[in-house]
């Protein structure tokens, strides 16, 4: 998912949004999905994805909210987040055949507001067919060298990896954590599972961004290769060379590979059939020591403005938890 010139709700910095799907079932809406939460942003692109069977033969109606999460709230689950505390930036609707019908898959929309008015700001949905494999890739990266972009500080670079269409369009499927402060990062493993590579000959594209908190994050170099390229590169312990935006100039910055292991995936169930036992037990210490809970130092505090306490949080993280058990 994606969107474009969404309305700006805050009024130091840019929204903050969230993009929540629902299906249509008897007059009724089922959320079936939420994404990430994309800080300082008016032209988001989500990584989440959502998945829905889809069924040739009925009518699948499909309506996309987007809302600007609170500051307050960033900390929360999305999940968890109650959407009437948070901004509405608009809606939009289709039917899951329009997008799967179009040549490349992709459907923008106009945004519109609860009554069906016209709203500044478009989304673009795009769709694919997910394979069965468990088979997933997981790879550490670290790069050496990188253009500093900062002027008093050096650069806090994070990496962004994306599948190329057809069309090539670059789809977004995972990106590292931002690493500060640093022009030779070392990032945390990410996994890569087929559904989301396709296959190990098809086309990615892996970016270098500076972070910024504005949302503004500038590119430090990028690269086109494959997943078996990705694994020579590894075999072969060299680094590959960034380039600029439009791949005409070479940069200093390279990628390097200290890690790419090939695995599968299990899930729960394949966990159960063979043999594993669960055994769950849950205490919550609800001690007087906490204070007052009228005051809102107390952790037992209940807010006025909705904000959940710790306890209220591990409640609903309970009843969540028990739900997917059952």
């Amino acid at each position: 998912f994606s969107a474009s010139k969404l309305r700006d709700m805050d009024a130091l910095s840019k929204s903050d949004p969230m993009l929540v799907v629902y299906t249509k079932m008897d007059g009724r809406l089922e959320e079936i999905g939420r994404t990430e939460v994309i800080l300082n942003s008016l032209e988001p692109l989500w990584i989440t994805k959502t998945m829905i069977n889809y069924q040739f033969e009925i009518v699948q109606p499909l309506v996309f909210r987007i809302y600007d999460i609170d500051t307050k709230y960033h900390n929360t689950p999305v999940k968890m987040l109650n959407l009437a505390q948070q901004d509405f930036l608009g809606e939009a609707f289709c039917n899951l055949s329009e997008i799967v019908t179009k040549f490349n898959h992709s459907l923008s929309l106009n945004l519109r507001n609860g009554s069906g008015h016209a709203l500044q700001g478009t989304m673009t949905v795009h769709a694919e067919e997910t394979a069965s494999s468990r088979m997933a890739v997981e790879m550490t990266f670290h790069c050496l060298n990188l253009d500093n972009k900062d002027t008093f500080s050096k650069s806090d670079p994070f990496l962004r990896v994306s599948r190329l269409s057809e069309s090539a369009v670059a789809i977004p499927i995972c990106k590292t954590e931002v690493i500060n402060n640093n022009l030779n990062p070392v990032w945390r493993p990410i996994t890569l599972t087929s559904q989301q590579y396709s296959s190990r000959d098809d086309p990615l594209l892996v970016e270098c961004f500076d972070f910024d908190a504005s949302g503004n994050h500038e590119l430090m170099g990028a690269l086109q290769t494959t997943i078996a390229q990705l694994e020579n590169l590894y075999k072969s312990k060299a680094g590959a060379n960034f380039y600029s935006k439009k791949g005409q100039k070479k940069l200093k910055g390279q990628l390097f590979l200290d890690t790419f292991q090939e695995k599968v995936q299990h899930t729960f169930l394949d966990y159960i059939s063979s043999g594993f036992e669960l055994n769950f037990m849950v205490a919550v210490d609800f001690t007087a020591s906490n204070g007052d809970p009228r005051t809102p130092q107390s952790l037992h505090y209940i807010d006025p403005s909705g904000r959940l306490n710790s306890y209220q949080q591990v409640w609903n993280f309970l009843t969540l938890l028990r739900y997917y058990l059952n």
